[in-house]
């Protein structure tokens, strides 16, 4: 899991830092974020503490009618050590009361022009895409026809090579040889690849070549949702492989079970064409047509009928 501070936050919202500034690398552990509104009032026993905090127009006006001790000691509450910082939204002022506190417990505190229900949903999805689970599997990430495809299988078995043919009929090459992968919803993988082998592709005989140099920056693209995992195999005869495509198989990645399909390999078989197939077909699938489906109903139809026929 990537680490996040509030000093990316300042990075990539262009936030004002008030005070705290020796805070600004406390880890963020949750994409959660806070409105302590009835902390304010004075109610902290299910503080959530680890959570960024943020305060918009409706806590601070609620603010401004506390007596002078009441503001000091919630503001007091408000900063603990495991506090990873406090965002005033609209570009509110921010009370002396917690800029004070912020400097004894070293919280920083930030603000931002940015209404707060705005800032709030920006927040939430930077810090959600950052903070989900992640894993790095051996594979190529190809985007056919909006089908991001996982291509899989040991290693010489000619997944770089499919993929640069795949590339060469038009589709998108996403990431070679190590695909970065985050759970960015409940059901939602996204693959990209890692910064050091962006764009590049390892062809055995020929080395490395840059797939966005050759082919121009349409033959690329930067991330994709993973929707297909397609293993390449050897071919083995006494390995009995599905004929009818009514079988459905699937791999489990981090927390999602991605459908999976198994190609064997054999000399004279196109592999680019048929993983093009199989993203087309299965994109049909999503769209409610199964041919297997189409194919195995007509023959139970003509079997009964063949079964009707021999009873008359």
């Amino acid at each position: 899991m990537a680490k996040v501070t509030a000093n990316d936050l300042i990075e990539n919202f262009q936030l004002e830092l008030i005070s705290g500034e020796e805070g600004i690398y406390r880890p963020i552990a949750t994409s959660d974020i806070s409105r302590p509104g009835i902390e304010m009032a004075g109610f902290f026993t299910y503080y959530p503490a680890n959570r960024l905090q943020l305060l918009g127009r409706t806590e601070l006006s609620f603010f401004e009618q506390l007596s002078e001790i009441d503001k000091k000691e919630r503001m007091l509450k408000l900063c603990t050590y495991d506090t990873p910082g406090i965002i005033i939204s609209r570009g509110l002022e921010v009370p002396a009361q917690l800029v004070a506190a912020s400097e004894e417990k070293g919280v920083p505190i930030l603000r931002s022009p940015v209404t707060t229900t705005r800032l709030s949903s920006r927040l939430t999805n930077y810090l959600e895409s950052k903070l989900a689970p992640m894993t790095a599997i051996h594979g190529v990430l190809v985007d056919i026809y909006g089908i991001g495809v996982l291509i899989m299988g040991a290693s010489g078995v000619g997944k770089s090579e499919t993929a640069l043919d795949l590339v060469r009929r038009g589709h998108r090459l996403v990431a070679d040889d190590s695909v970065e992968i985050r759970q960015e919803h409940e059901d939602t993988l996204i693959g990209r690849s890692p910064e050091l082998i962006k764009h590049l592709l390892e062809i055995r005989g020929l080395g490395i070549i840059n797939v966005m140099t050759l082919f121009g920056a349409g033959a690329i693209r930067p991330f994709k949702r993973i929707a297909l995992v397609i293993n390449l195999e050897l071919w083995d005869q006494k390995k009995a492989y599905d004929r009818l495509g009514l079988e459905e198989d699937t791999l489990k990645i981090i927390d999602v079970d991605v459908p999976k399909l198994t190609v064997p390999v054999r000399p004279g078989r196109n592999l680019a064409v048929i993983i093009e197939v199989a993203a087309m077909n299965f994109r049909l699938k999503r769209l409610g047509i199964n041919a297997a489906q189409e194919f195995s109903e007509r023959l139970t139809d003509v079997i009964e009928e063949g079964d009707r026929d021999d009873y008359l």
